[in-house]
């Protein structure tokens, strides 16, 4: 039986967490809006209201180049960080992310084969990029299925770093392959990852996948505690934790592999946020899960505004996620040691 004394203290709790989120919703709702008006135009900083309305060019470079890149940089960190999120729950390992069953090896590799052998046109090479990110989930399942040693999740981790090794010799192989002076820049500043090149057909291209992939994964968000249990309990409760722990895998991949096939690599979201989120939320997902989403998006939104504004020339995104994740991991770990020695 539940205490009932604790049941007061754990919905004061729910509720506090509750309005944290909406306070988090609320902040990036107002860094969008800001975000759409920082910029080099007409001068470095930011746009004032009269200019963006009387101002003809900049209403254009606004509606038509700002805010598909805004809604992007959102929707990509909220997918990498809900996908991290799952990844790190249902695999009990806090130092996986979304593209560890080689999925991002998987994309960078058909990016590469786009690139050097199919012309390397944007829609065959998002077209390659999201074929072998998925492809590189189905040949983990699939080689997961042929070891024989460890459990479920030890052998599935197990073939998605062989995957990802194996991905990673073709990637090595086409780069080699490549012409020194037209493909491989192109590859690498692809590797770079980055959202100059978003345009409204890109993002209407995705958006459904992408909401759909968010939408399973956040009305499962009850059941990801659950899922995280050994086989034996999370059966014994209820659950079918083989069947739903795919389908949530799935949603989670599907999503993360048709951006990672427009925007490029974008590394370390997928990592960090979901600690940061349990840090300032605790570990139940059903409040870890939408925080780690809105921190996110939020986070990909303030790196892609320092990419395009920080310097003349654009910073790939990539570089500045992984240099503020990095930076964010070392601050994290060792605040974590100091609180275990005390």
């Amino acid at each position: 039986m539940s205490n009932p004394v604790a049941l007061p203290a754990v919905y004061a709790r729910n509720h506090r967490s509750q309005r944290h989120l909406l306070v988090l919703a609320v902040v990036l709702l107002v860094m969008a809006g800001f975000s759409l008006l920082v910029g080099r135009y007409p001068t470095p900083g930011l746009m004032s209201w009269n200019r963006l309305t009387s101002d003809e060019l900049a209403w254009r470079l606004v509606v038509n180049l700002r805010l598909p890149r805004l809604l992007t940089a959102i929707l990509l960190g909220m997918t990498l960080s809900a996908a991290g999120t799952v990844f790190q729950l249902l695999f009990s390992n806090p130092l996986v992310e979304p593209g560890f069953l080689g999925v991002s090896q998987g994309a960078a590799f058909g990016a590469a084969l786009s690139i050097v052998f199919l012309g390397g046109s944007a829609i065959v090479t998002q077209s390659a990029a999201a074929f072998f990110a998925l492809a590189g989930l189905g040949f983990s399942y699939l080689l997961a299925h042929r070891l024989r040693y460890g459990g479920w999740v030890l052998r599935l981790v197990l073939a998605g770093i062989a995957v990802s090794a194996l991905f990673s010799a073709g990637l090595g192989l086409l780069k080699y392959l490549a012409d020194p002076l037209r493909q491989l820049p192109e590859i690498t500043f692809w590797l770079l990852g980055g959202l100059a090149s978003i345009t409204w057909e890109q993002l209407l291209t995705v958006l459904p996948v992408v909401l759909s992939g968010l939408l399973v994964i956040f009305l499962y968000r009850w059941r990801l505690n659950l899922l995280a249990l050994s086989e034996e309990t999370a059966f014994s409760l209820g659950a079918a934790p083989g069947r739903e722990r795919w389908m949530l895998i799935f949603f989670a991949v599907l999503p993360t592999a048709v951006l990672i096939a427009i925007t490029g690599i974008v590394g370390w979201v997928g990592l960090i946020i979901p600690h940061i989120a349990r840090r300032l939320f605790g570990a139940e997902a059903r409040f870890s899960l939408p925080s780690a989403m809105l921190l996110g998006g939020l986070f990909t939104l303030l790196c892609d505004d320092l990419a395009r504004t920080l310097l003349a020339g654009e910073i790939p995104l990539g570089i500045l996620t992984s240099l503020f994740g990095a930076l964010i991991f070392l601050a994290l770990m060792m605040f974590q040691k100091a609180k275990t020695q005390s």
